[in-house]
């Protein structure tokens, strides 16, 4: 039986769904011409890269990697860092969607929580 704390499993299971979720969703709006509307190109695009990070991420927290905490808290960085320049676009006129802006706040928390959960269930070496 694994000594995974089940806070930290939930964590990993919801990374990798949120992540092939991402990538599905992602890549229908950049590769299947779906009409999204307003989108802001650079969420797109880094939202869809970052999927694939999710799921590394989980799967590393699944399997009790050393380097999953750390690659977590490097995606809750990142996209608040991205939720940032969005929120800069936003205030500077420029067009987005409001589905983007709480897919934002959605992505910042959740990455945040995950984060929190993996550094706190990281073993010391």
């Amino acid at each position: 039986m694994s000594s995974r704390p089940l806070s930290l499993t939930v964590a990993a299971a919801v990374a990798v769904i949120f992540g092939l979720l991402t990538i599905v969703s992602g890549g229908r709006a950049i590769f299947g011409g779906v009409d999204m509307g307003a989108v802001v190109p650079f969420v797109l695009w880094f939202n869809f890269g970052a999927g694939f990070a999710y799921v590394l991420a989980g799967i590393g927290l699944w399997r009790g990697g050393a380097w999953a905490p750390m690659l977590a808290l490097g995606i809750a960085v990142a996209t608040a860092l991205i939720f940032a320049a969005f929120l800069w676009h936003v205030l500077t006129d420029g067009a987005w969607e409001a589905r983007t802006m709480g897919a934002m706040i959605l992505r910042t928390g959740i990455w945040t929580a995950i984060a929190a959960l993996a550094l706190r269930g990281k073993k010391p070496t």
